[in-house]
């Protein structure tokens, strides 16, 4: 089944587009407020490369835009291709249209538009060897991004999104992950879910925390399928959440700086998780 865009198309062709007024551009320019987004549960990718990779990761496409000079790449027909087959639109647009659509000056000739996919909380079933993060109103795109691409990086089971957070289909948030946020299964949830269900996950909570921690290097990554817990980039981990977890660590400092960027810190976190599980093959 196709998701109409307000009736605007038709689906399965290919459209030429050079008007900036055109309802369809009007429509996807709307994908830069969260509020559109949600109303329609899609969002923006740009790149070839990141397109590639939705299209290979089975995320559903409405629509394909891509600039008149790049229509003969073998690569862009074959995106187009399987747009028309999957029941989507082909756009081929001016790169003033491009753009106008991706509100920069030297756009990526290549877009997509793809349907939203979340993983329900519940449907989480932590086995042996998994590493989740879990981010408690993470605010900043750039961060989140930054964490989802690191995430899939070191090979973690998805991202848990806790209470009031930015959106990881925001364009800067996609952004940021680099493709990564096709290949990383996404929760929402709120704090009283999150915590009833690790109740019953069987999972270590290993949490960062000022007070009360230990040196994140000694901790016991091993034993349970483990969930880092990192605080919000001002006010870091409320007490609710602190006392639940199973550990509180501390990445040891030294320098004028006080604290670490959030994104950074569970980089740190991810790889020492996970530092048992990771090995360079031979080939690297």
């Amino acid at each position: 089944m196709s998701h109409d865009h307000k009736g605007t198309r038709r689906v399965g062709q290919v459209k030429e587009v050079t008007s900036l007024a055109n309802p369809i551009v009007k429509d996807i320019k709307a994908l830069s407020d969260k509020k559109h987004r949600d109303e329609t549960k899609s969002f923006m990718a740009e790149g070839l490369k990141l397109v590639i990779d939705a299209l290979e990761l089975g995320f559903e496409i409405r629509t394909l835009v891509y600039a008149k000079n790049v229509k003969d790449k073998p690569q862009v027909v074959q995106c187009a291709t399987k747009t028309v087959a999957r029941g989507g639109l082909v756009l081929e647009v001016s790169e003033k249209v491009l753009a106008s659509i991706t509100r920069r000056d030297n756009p990526q000739m290549v877009v997509g538009i793809f349907t939203q996919r979340w993983t329900n909380l519940r449907d989480l079933k932590p086995g042996n060897g998994e590493t989740y993060v879990a981010l408690d109103r993470v605010r900043d795109p750039g961060n989140l991004g930054t964490i989802i691409r690191t995430a899939d990086a070191a090979g973690a089971s998805g991202v848990i999104l806790v209470g009031e957070s930015t959106d990881p289909f925001s364009m800067e948030t996609v952004r940021a992950t680099m493709g990564s946020v096709f290949a990383v299964p996404l929760v929402r949830t709120s704090v009283a879910d999150f915590l009833a269900w690790k109740k019953g996950a069987g999972v270590s909570v290993v949490a960062t925390h000022l007070a009360g921690a230990v040196d994140y290097r000694t901790i016991d990554y091993k034993t349970k399928p483990v969930v880092l817990l990192m605080g919000n980039e001002q006010s870091g981990l409320p007490d609710t959440l602190a006392s639940e977890a199973d550990a509180l660590a501390r990445i040891p400092q030294a320098g004028l700086a006080d604290s670490l960027n959030l994104a950074i810190a569970t980089g740190v976190m991810l790889f020492e998780a996970r530092r048992h599980l990771l090995t360079l093959d031979d080939r690297a």
